[in-house]
């Protein structure tokens, strides 16, 4: 199989879909990869690594012309003009909260495979993972920055100092997202609580952290007490394939303190704060109410060379899988299967069509 990878071309993202070990892997199973040139620039790969691999060097339509192509981020705009049928896509989509991109995937009848919705059998979410990890620590520190006096937040050191108190973090999520927080807030020094509705995650959490973490079940009053206290507040749910719950109201944001700040990580699936909106790492927080909001989209970009090897390491075997063909890898793999939101473009993820309000087929059907 022929295999693209293109340049990113998000704003602010340096991040590229394939690391050059990945590149060798699937030359090594017999695969064609073209990478564009300078893709993986962003991430400090020279092109001379990929050639190096066994991969060739293009431009963009010749890495766009594969059969699968692998990215990080959805296509925007200026992307639309590569899709077309026949082309398997996978990468990060997140269609949810991008209907735009969902009805041109429809219109060119392209099969896309969301990273974010493969699923295990426990419920885990193997390809979010690591970039989920790597949200999670740096919700806390862009917190941390944009808490300080200088960047228009409150002024507070979350760590304190002795004899002062130190600054108070809400987590709303205990998944990979959240737990990611949890450690660095808890290594900052941080007063914390975290809040989920799964008992048994957060009775693994009490058991790790102890008396370092107020852990405490989800429910809107716990949400609106926390939310108030609060000098960062980090959300970190997820629902696979659906836009995000919203749990903090604006009338919630209005009970904080003038200068707190609010991360919310799940902002690429619509948000769980009624009152965030996407921002980029070239602009990336606003005022509102008086509080602080970042609400980047890309956050693992920043560190793109971190992300890009975490990322292949998870997306590797799956790829080579996919290179195989794609819809006999989804019989052979119930948890891929879950990964294919559209088939030639139809929808055949239920969570994301009913997120989006359009009719689903079982990938089974017709296929």
């Amino acid at each position: 199989m022929r295999i693209g990878v293109p340049r990113e071309t998000k704003a602010e993202e340096y991040r590229v879909g394939l690391a050059p070990a990945g590149a060798r892997a699937l030359v090594k199973a017999g695969h064609q990869v073209v990478v564009e040139a300078g893709a993986g620039l962003g991430a400090g790969i020279e092109d001379a690594e990929y050639l190096a691999a066994g991969a060739s060097l293009g431009d963009a339509d010749q890495a766009w012309a594969a059969d699968l192509v692998i990215k990080v981020k959805e296509p925007i705009p200026p992307e639309f003009r590569h899709l077309r049928p026949g082309l398997t896509l996978f990468t990060y989509l997140h269609l949810a909260a991008a209907p735009e991109l969902a009805r041109e995937l429809v219109r060119r009848r392209v099969t896309a495979v969301a990273y974010e919705t493969i699923q295990l059998a426990d419920g885990s979410l193997p390809l979010l993972s690591p970039m989920s990890e790597v949200a999670g620590r740096m919700a806390v520190q862009a917190g941390a920055h944009f808490l300080e006096r200088t960047q228009g937040g409150r002024g507070v050191l979350l760590g304190g100092v002795p004899g002062v108190r130190r600054g108070r973090v809400a987590i709303l999520g205990a998944g990979v997202v959240g737990t990611a927080a949890l450690k660095i807030a808890v290594g900052m020094g941080a007063e914390v609580k975290i809040l989920d509705r799964n008992l048994k995650r957060l009775e693994y959490l009490d058991d790790i952290f102890g008396s370092r973490v107020t852990t405490l079940m989800s429910s809107p009053e716990n949400v609106a007490a926390v939310v108030a206290d609060a000098d960062l507040v980090v959300g970190a749910v997820l629902v696979a394939g659906a836009r995000a719950p919203v749990l903090v109201s604006e009338a919630m944001v209005k009970t904080m303190r003038p200068g707190s700040v609010i991360v919310d990580v799940a902002v690429d699936q619509g948000g769980c704060v009624e009152t965030i909106r996407p921002t980029t790492h070239a602009d990336p927080v606003y005022l509102m109410h008086g509080v602080v909001h970042y609400g980047v989209t890309n956050m693992p970009g920043a560190v793109a060379r971190t992300s890009t090897f975490a990322l292949t390491n998870m997306t590797l075997p799956y790829a080579l899988a996919l290179a195989q063909g794609p819809l006999a890898a989804a019989r052979r793999d119930p948890a891929l299967a879950l990964g294919f939101n559209l088939v030639e473009g139809a929808f055949t993820h239920p969570a994301v069509a009913q997120a989006l309000g359009e009719p689903w087929r079982a990938l089974s059907e017709g296929d």
